[in-house]
């Protein structure tokens, strides 16, 4: 037997390999994830996808298991090692370049894209991509044109970028290319780290979109952005003066119909507000994004005067803020056009919502209802199960005061 000062290199070798395959061997798992959510969204809606998250961090490996995930081919390319000629083309001078011209050769990875007819192309360090580069990628992005090449509809462009602060040789992305994406921050979650370290990581989904939700959901995708628009001339396009700013996410048409689009995908896919506010924010910047979502959300609002036909049978919203908003707006409907039976259906509305919500945010709609009341309205029994409410709520209110002037002495 051969003494272990001997053994073949190559054995040792095949040891370590076995080794390396069992440490690959993870498995993954449905999990909720919003950025994963809105990256398979903004895929699925065919939009070139910016991650942008600090090195280390996940993002190579996200995509890596998007595309293994969605069965498509990965392609990677590094941005800050090609020549401009790479994404362009490169020149081949034909027998009779004057009658037949010079035609532009696509590089060999777009060929092998355009073979395999599907495929998930990665543009990695963009920000480290010099301007020159990031120039010759605009026609890459927005049109699929590489040379005289393109790339076939089933392909789709994520990219990944660092920071410049810690970028190896970064650069700000250049306006014309930055507003081409939907930018996604990238962070890492503790949790799925741990877990993804024990052998079991997220698996990225494409969204289920319900097709009897369609139509409605590109109705309210243009009704949401039109509106807003239309009210707010302004915001149609608004170049950032800050250069940093202008190598992120910020209005203008190209960037709008994108948030159309991409509102369209979450409501036919049903997805959370949390989804759809890094997508809006993503395409058109925060000030904007936020404006867009607050449209939305009074979108989302009841008519009041329908809670009032009907308050035994209303549907209010679930979400605090909504249902605030809701019930504030059945007391200016009753302000507005002030009745008895109108402010009695009111009543009953706030007992419902007390009843199927946190009661604190009846407090406020029943202090302005009660101020309502005429000489001559009897006072409705269930106004009293809102005395205690108001009572805690104000006793509230007194001993915050007194801490916050204990703090100020």
């Amino acid at each position: 037997m051969p003494s272990a000062a001997h053994v073949d290199p190559a054995s040792r070798l095949d040891v370590a390999r076995d080794l390396l395959a069992l440490l690959g061997d993870t498995t993954t798992e449905p999990r909720a994830d919003d950025q994963l959510e809105a990256l398979t969204l903004a895929v699925a809606a065919d939009l070139p996808v910016l991650l942008w998250g600090e090195p280390g961090i996940g993002k190579t490996a996200a995509i890596t298991q998007l595309a293994e995930t969605l069965d498509l081919p990965l392609t990677t390319v590094i941005a800050s090692v090609h020549e401009p000629s790479d994404f362009s083309g490169l020149p081949i001078v034909g027998a009779d370049p004057a009658t037949q011209g010079v035609p532009m050769a696509p590089p060999d990875w777009a060929v092998r894209l355009v073979r395999q007819g599907r495929g998930l192309l990665f543009l990695d360090e963009l920000s480290t991509a010099p301007p020159a580069v990031q120039a010759a990628l605009l026609r890459l992005v927005l049109e699929r044109r590489v040379g005289a090449l393109r790339l076939p509809p089933e392909v789709r462009i994520v990219a990944a970028a660092n920071p410049r602060a810690s970028a190896a040789d970064g650069w700000e992305l250049s306006p014309p290319l930055a507003n081409r994406f939907v930018h996604l921050p990238w962070v890492h979650d503790p949790e799925v780290v741990v877990r993804g370290l024990g052998g079991t990581w997220p698996r990225a989904t494409l969204p289920r979109l319900d097709p009897g939700r369609l139509p409605q959901a590109v109705d309210h995708a243009r009704s949401a952005v039109c509106g807003l628009l239309a009210a707010r001339p302004a915001l149609v396009h608004q170049l950032p003066k800050n250069e940093a700013r202008r190598g992120g996410a910020w209005p203008s048409p190209r960037s709008w119909d994108m948030a159309l689009r991409l509102i369209a995908f979450a409501g036919a896919a049903g997805s959370s507000r949390d989804v759809l506010s890094l997508l809006v924010r993503g395409t058109v910047g925060d000030g904007p994004g936020l404006e867009l979502l607050a449209a939305l959300d009074r979108m989302e609002l009841p008519d009041p005067e329908q809670l009032l036909a009907d308050p035994a049978g209303a549907e209010l919203p679930t979400r605090g803020d909504l249902r605030q908003a809701a019930l504030d707006g059945v007391v200016a409907a009753v302000r507005s056009r002030p009745a008895k039976d109108r402010w009695d259906a009111a009543w009953q509305l706030l007992v419902r919502a007390m009843e199927t919500g946190a009661p604190d945010l009846v407090v406020m709609p029943a202090s302005s209802l009660a101020a309502l009341r005429r000489e001559d309205w009897t006072v409705p029994a269930a106004i009293d199960r809102f005395a205690e409410v108001v009572g805690l709520s104000r006793r509230a209110d007194r001993a915050a005061a007194r801490v916050t002037a204990g703090v100020r002495r």
